[in-house]
């Protein structure tokens, strides 16, 4: 028996899982690991410049391609910490992610040596499994366990932390061995898929939410036939944007408080069954029960027991892995076909989406951001992947972007940290450099873990980054309305260095370039689409990150609301002009 390191066969064991990219900082504890990473000479490290930058490198590494399980790694003590987020951010969405971190020798442990911290305790709340892992032997056993614990039902992220000690310890292991283990998938049955026709034939006006379990089971084209099969319209949730295209005949827009469509949330309240795939019905999606229930009946489909009834009770609950449910769903509907004519249904949604439009036509100086989308889907075919994550430049983004694939909306759903966009940007970019990656920030999200910029100008790892500017805190603004103040949330001071910015604040542009990336910056609306355009040509020849600042009006109150029947427009609604249609219509 071949004898290594154990850190030796912990890198093996990653190749033979599929792992080809790292993300992290090397540091005294974890030294062993990159020594054998270096050894083994097939993986690539991205160095970032943060740990917690790495954990959403990998996030976005994973997010962008199925199957991917992005890994990041780092040192003992405040680089386990700061992982933290990322295990969050991940378990939140139900994203795969390895973190893998040093650790004090296993003497050490309970003696407060330096950087000795008990990262498996405080990591575990926010990971499927986290453990430090005490004997050399046991090491590829734990990855062995972490790599199907990550797979199995609910995808999640895990943590495995490695003394120092147990890294350098010599043990039997032949690589050429190893086997993953199985992963167990929950697959509904035909008499379940029986008795969701039943209550579909039953039905006049049903729909279908697409979540972001079909993005995880890789499944999107299994949604689109049995929606076409049974002509029933689809609304993605914002995990599950994508699943059906923004132009296909019976996407139905989005629902909610905010990343909703109004065409979207009239279509909900007209429905009267209500068949959830994939998803959890979170609360921003759904608003209050009362209201999302009221008239309907609902079929709940997860792969995580425990989320059936989680939020409310449904009418018929099945525990099942999305692309396992929707294949015998159309089995069952094909042996039944055909099934009940809903073309009126579906046209009267069609007819919803023509006329519930939002404006995005407009000139003002300063420029509105409704402007902006409406240029990006001028600039921006249907192959681009979008990248975001929380404020008022996502939620409006969500609102008037178009998506037409699975994997082309990415975004942290549940726990929206800030700076998440660039990181992920990064770590979606290099898990598919042959598909153009733009990320959307606001200017605070931008301000957060802005030094990852300088990994894309290292590594050559090219997306652009716009970033609209207001400099607020703008969703928080909105927020405080309610409470009638404007308080602790204005970025804005006049910077001696950049007079031309009038008051806005931070130049992004030179702290942009001077992290060795390009970058341009809008002030007219007339502007924006050449300067679209002009990134994509720095981006080609430079292969570096470039970054599209441009510069808003102050204060834009975005639509939402706090029922999906209460959302509150703020803009005029009238004679909605679109030279490109946004997500409201069919993309020409």
């Amino acid at each position: 028996m071949p004898r290594m390191t154990a850190a030796r066969a912990a890198v093996e064991i990653l190749r033979r899982e599929g792992v080809t990219h790292l993300f992290g900082l090397p540091g005294a504890a974890i030294n062993p690991f990159y020594s054998a990473v270096r050894a083994q000479g097939e993986l690539r490290h991205v160095l970032a410049r943060h740990v917690e930058g790495a954990s959403h490198m990998a996030e976005g590494y994973t997010r962008a391609q199925a199957g991917n399980i992005g890994v990041c790694v780092g040192t003992s003590g405040p680089a386990g910490t700061d992982m933290i987020t990322g295990l969050y951010s991940a378990s939140a969405d139900s994203i795969p992610i390895l973190c893998i971190t040093g650790q004090a020798p296993v003497a050490k442990l309970h003696k407060e040596d330096f950087q000795a911290v008990d990262i498996s305790s405080i990591a575990a709340p926010v990971a499927k499994w986290a453990v430090t892992v005490m004997e050399a032997a046991q090491v590829p056993g734990a990855f062995q366990k972490a790599f199907q614990l990550m797979r199995s039902g609910r995808p999640g992220p895990v943590l495995i932390d490695l003394p120092l000690d147990v890294q350098l310890t010599e043990i039997d292991f032949d690589p050429e061995l190893y086997t993953p283990l199985p992963v167990a998938t929950p697959r509904a049955s035909v008499a379940q898929a029986k008795a969701v026709l039943q209550m579909l034939a039953q039905a006049e006006r049903p729909l279908i939410v697409a979540g972001g379990g079909i993005v995880n089971a890789d499944a999107a084209d299994l949604l689109v036939e049995f929606a076409e099969l049974a002509n029933v319209p689809v609304v993605p949730t914002l995990m599950g944007w994508g699943t059906i295209p923004d132009d296909h005949r019976l996407m139905a827009g989005m629902v909610g408080l905010q990343t909703s469509h109004r065409y979207g949330n009239q279509t909900m309240l007209a429905a009267d069954l209500v068949i959830g795939i994939g998803n959890r019905w979170a609360n921003r999606h759904t608003g209050g029960l009362d209201t999302y229930r009221a008239g309907r009946k609902f079929v709940h489909i997860d792969i995580e027991p425990t989320q059936i009834g989680r939020v409310f009770a449904p009418d018929l609950g099945i525990v099942s892995d999305a692309k396992a449910a929707l294949e015998v769903l159309i089995h069952v509907a094909r042996q039944q076909a055909p099934l009940d004519d809903r073309s009126e249904w579906a046209a009267a949604c069609r007819d919803r989406k023509a006329r519930l439009r939002r404006r995005t036509d407009f000139d003002d100086v300063p420029i509105k951001p409704q402007r902006v989308y409406q240029e990006m889907n001028n600039a921006f075919g249907p192959e681009t992947r979008y990248v975001s994550t929380i404020g008022l430049s996502q939620i409006q983004a969500a609102q008037m972007l178009h998506v037409y694939r699975p994997r082309h909306w990415i975004n942290a759903g549940q726990a929206g940290p800030l700076g998440w966009t660039g990181p992920a940007a990064l770590g979606v970019a290099v898990a598919d450099p042959e598909t153009p990656v733009v990320a959307l920030s606001g200017d605070y999200d931008f301000q957060f873990l802005i030094e990852e910029l300088a990994v894309g100008a290292q590594f050559n790892i090219p997306y652009i980054h716009v970033v609209v500017n207001n400099a607020y805190l703008g969703l928080i603004r909105q927020a405080q309305r309610n409470f009638d103040m404007d308080f602790c949330v204005q970025l804005a001071f006049d910077n001696i260095n950049t007079p031309e910015l009038a008051g806005y604040g931070v130049d992004h542009v030179k702290v942009a370039e001077g992290l060795g990336c390009k970058a341009l910056r809008v002030f007219e609306p007339d502007g924006i689409q050449p300067a679209l355009d002009e990134a994509k040509k720095l981006l080609a020849e430079y292969k570096v990150p470039v970054v599209v600042e441009v510069i808003l009006e102050r204060i834009t109150n975005v639509a939402m609301g706090t029922e999906i029947d209460k959302v509150v427009e703020f803009d005029e609604l009238t004679d909605v002009r679109h030279p490109v249609p946004t997500a409201s219509g069919p993309r020409e």
